[in-house]
């Protein structure tokens, strides 16, 4: 099953140059990198990346990610894919664009 981050462009960008990564600040502060599942993915954008232009967005292969991957309850008692290790360059399926149009973010349409 593919899942999903969402990484501004120098998040990204640090990925890309050091080939893994611990996550984004709230990854950091949390102690893993939080990821969403195709359904979850535009209500994270919102909540957390709202009105913000030049984002990432990541698919990576949660059975590959083995034990390092656990399903917790958050918001609204929906399960989230959380990796209790750092995010690797090689766990990257596909990085595409994810567009800010007319208010929202542009997911792309094979993943909905």
């Amino acid at each position: 099953m593919l899942i999903y981050k969402i990484f501004r462009a120098d998040e990204w960008a640090a990925l890309q140059a050091e080939g893994e990564t611990s996550g984004a600040p709230i990854d950091l502060s949390d102690g893993f990198v939080h990821f969403s599942t195709a359904t979850q993915a535009a209500e994270t954008a919102a909540k957390h990346f709202a009105d913000v232009t030049g984002l990432t967005l990541l698919a990576c292969e949660s059975d590959s990610m083995g034990d390092d991957l656990k399903w917790e309850v958050s918001r609204g008692g929906a399960e989230f894919p959380h990796l209790n290790r750092v995010l690797r360059m090689s766990d990257v399926i596909w990085a595409k664009d994810l567009p800010f149009v007319d208010g929202m973010h542009q997911f792309p349409e094979d993943m909905l």
